[in-house]
């Protein structure tokens, strides 16, 4: 049996789908409230972060792939290379050219939100992946270090 007690898995799987919806809110708001693409990657990385803690990564990893996962981190990065190139059309790198923000519309804050989606991507998919390699580096050393002393 892969992954921590049965009590941990069963709060994780109940939990996982709070922290992602909170962690969207996070990116959608983060024009209006403290909060923004950066902020809301990292609490969606979380939620695989626990995941793969609580179920071992075959079950992360069967959530979000890793070759999916790295589709979603380059095409964070694209996103925003381009977001940030359309602005050249209107003559300066980053140019706002989405329209200016108006008081009380959720949808009209230029270019802050379609930015805060591709940095959410980037980051979430970055941050798990790291998390991931690092994990199962540390599992492979320490099982190269009992095969050492074993033998």
């Amino acid at each position: 049996m892969k992954g921590m007690t049965l009590i941990v898995k069963t709060i994780t799987d109940f939990v996982v789908a709070f922290i992602v919806v909170f962690g969207a809110y996070i990116v959608l708001y983060g024009h209006l409230t403290p909060g923004g693409g950066f902020a809301g990657g990292v609490i969606i990385a979380c939620a695989f972060i626990l995941l793969l803690l609580a179920h071992g990564s075959d079950a992360a990893f069967a959530v979000l792939p890793e070759k999916v996962a790295h589709i979603f981190d380059s095409a964070g990065a694209l996103a925003f290379l381009i977001i940030g190139w359309v602005g050249v059309t209107g003559g300066f790198f980053f140019l706002n050219v989405f329209g200016r923000g108006e008081a009380f519309r959720l949808l009209s804050s230029g270019m802050i939100l379609p930015l805060n989606i591709a940095i959410a991507f980037k980051v979430g998919s970055s941050l798990f992946l790291v998390f991931a390699a690092l994990a199962m580096f540390r599992r492979r050393s320490f099982r190269a270090m009992i095969e050492e002393e074993l033998s």
